[in-house]
């Protein structure tokens, strides 16, 4: 298997290998990576349809997947269970060969499905890996990133829509204030402008009537 991933890289350009996993064993190989290098991997399990006479995918395929320092005494940089089909990614930290294994588990029950005597047994994994290849990445997520591009935009959009929103709002208040105070103002001088009249006529009409008394009383 050490000679299975220089033909992996190839992945992005050529059709995507595959092998047999014989009952729950686990099937490993080495590749020996750069520092600092992106290894992204798409894996499809398939087991043996007998009524349709074909490889077929099935929820009850599951596959173990680890990778492991060879170099490091075995740490593991790489440890996920996933469906039939799936991705796994990783950066290796340091130069050196690096064990990568893929454990598979079924429940359907099928009875050949432990043994790889005849051609229908076993899991038939499809591998398909980018080593260091970030433009093939870049074009697999596209979409996902444009996605949350998009979303990032609109939640900016929202954002400057609650501050322009914020602002207006401010503004309003301001005004009110303004225009409150204003009235405020305007009212409390109209209070005492009238008190002011009501001071000095009644002040003329108590005037008056002292003249009247005063009047009647020479009478």
């Amino acid at each position: 298997m050490r000679a299975l991933l220089p033909l992996l890289s190839l992945g992005t350009v050529a059709q995507a290998l595959y092998f047999y996993i014989e009952g729950t064993q686990p099937k490993c190989f080495f590749e020996e990576l750069p520092k600092d290098t992106l290894v992204v991997g798409h894996y499809t399990a398939e087991e043996f349809d007998d009524h349709r006479n074909t490889w077929a995918k099935h929820d009850g395929i599951s596959i173990y997947i680890s990778v492991d320092e060879i170099f490091d005494n075995e740490h593991r940089v790489v440890s996920q269970r996933g469906g039939a089909g799936g991705k796994f990614t990783f950066t290796a930290a340091e130069a050196g060969d690096h064990k990568i294994c893929f454990t598979p588990s079924s429940t359907s029950g099928r009875n050949n499905w432990m043994s790889l005597s005849s051609p229908n047994g076993g899991i038939r994994l499809t591998l398909d890996m980018a080593i260091g290849e970030t433009s093939a990445i870049e074009s697999s997520d596209k979409d996902k990133l444009q996605d949350l591009a998009t979303r990032v935009k609109d939640l900016n959009m929202r954002l400057n829509d609650i501050r322009r929103e914020q602002v207006h709002q401010r503004e309003r208040e301001a005004e009110f204030r303004d225009q409150s105070e204003s009235t405020n103002a305007r009212v409390i001088r109209w209070i005492l402008v009238q008190l002011t009249v009501l001071g000095i006529t009644c002040a003329w009409q108590l005037s008056h009537l002292r003249s009247f008394f005063i009047k009647q009383k020479l009478t």
